[in-house]
């Protein structure tokens, strides 16, 4: 696994040893980011990575010119793999980390005032997360209008057309991985 592009291109990312993270193949990371460059700038977005892992989406956007990334990550071993993947890429001080689950974090970051361009969410498939977390994202007003939702499920699951206050503009398949695009709907 590896940076595909920018300041941090070429860098190997390392994937949390023994756990059953699923880490956004090189290919798939690649053709997100083809998606979200045609249709978006992304040089100064605030970035939100939720159920980060490794990292490697926030880290991506990041070299891509992301003013920032706030990565929400409860697995321990998972964020230390995070916070060796952030110094390798030279992108620690752009980074801001949430040791907590995704429900809790979105609330911290509520109650901070933060709002973000673009937010990543890769939970594990099975978790329950993928109605609750859009859901929190539009009713504690984190995302500004016009931001990004990238959601990451498996193939064989499609997600709703509208989640939150999210609307649908795209859904791409990788193999087994799904990537379904949302825009934030106005205020």
């Amino acid at each position: 696994m590896r940076v595909i592009a920018g300041s941090a291109r070429g860098i190997r990312l390392s994937a949390p040893a023994g756990m059953q993270t699923r880490p956004t193949a090189d290919r798939v990371r690649e053709a997100l980011f083809s998606i979200i460059q045609s249709r978006f700038e992304l040089n100064g977005v605030r970035v939100l990575d939720i159920c980060a892992g490794s990292g490697a989406l926030g880290i991506e956007a990041l070299s891509r010119g992301a003013a920032s990334c706030c990565f929400i990550e409860q697995e321990r071993r998972a964020m230390a793999c995070l916070k060796t993947n952030l110094s390798a890429a030279r992108c620690v001080e752009r980074a801001s980390l949430l040791e907590t689950d995704a429900v809790k974090g979105l609330g911290l970051l509520a109650k901070r005032g933060s709002r973000f361009d673009m937010v990543f969410f890769d939970p594990p498939y099975a978790s329950g997360l993928y109605a609750t977390v859009p859901e929190l994202l539009s009713s504690q007003g984190l995302v500004a209008a016009g931001g990004l939702l990238v959601a990451e499920c498996s193939a064989r699951d499609i997600l709703p057309e509208q989640a939150g206050s999210f609307v649908k503009l795209d859904r791409r398949v990788y193999g087994d991985t799904a990537l379904e695009l949302y825009l934030q709907e106005a205020e």
